[in-house]
């Protein structure tokens, strides 16, 4: 376990982490921080606490907006998903019948073949 230190609200905490994770922690921090002077400079010194909670506040709500996106674009996805499964059975079906049909046509000819053959090589048709 690592520890750092970070600042929030103008004040020095020392933090335990993962090793590897400690820029990520600094990261955090300081998007905290960077939320409290904001708001600090939105309402003035309205308290330390109130300025964290507040901040607090704007980022959970954030949190449950990306929530609630994220599941949107995976109902989207799943959407897409049937959509395109669909279109790919729709495929197959369209070539076995292309394909099923090809057969068919060339057994056609080649009967027709066979009778012109016997026909042009014998003088009278069979068939």
């Amino acid at each position: 376990m690592s520890h750092i230190n970070v600042t929030i609200n103008g004040r020095q905490y020392r933090m335990g982490c993962e090793e590897g994770q400690e820029l990520r922690l600094l990261k955090l921090a300081e998007t905290l921080e960077q939320r409290i002077t904001n708001l600090r400079g939105k309402f003035g010194e309205i308290g330390d606490a109130r300025l964290t909670v507040m901040a607090a506040l704007t980022v959970c709500d954030e949190l449950l907006d990306a929530g609630a996106h994220v599941r949107k674009l995976e109902e989207e996805v799943e959407s897409l998903r049937s959509v395109r499964n669909a279109a790919t059975d729709r495929a197959r079906a369209t070539q076995t019948a292309v394909a099923n049909a090809l057969n068919a046509a060339a057994e056609r000819i080649e009967k027709t073949t066979q009778v012109l053959n016997r026909t042009i090589g014998g003088g009278v048709a069979i068939g």
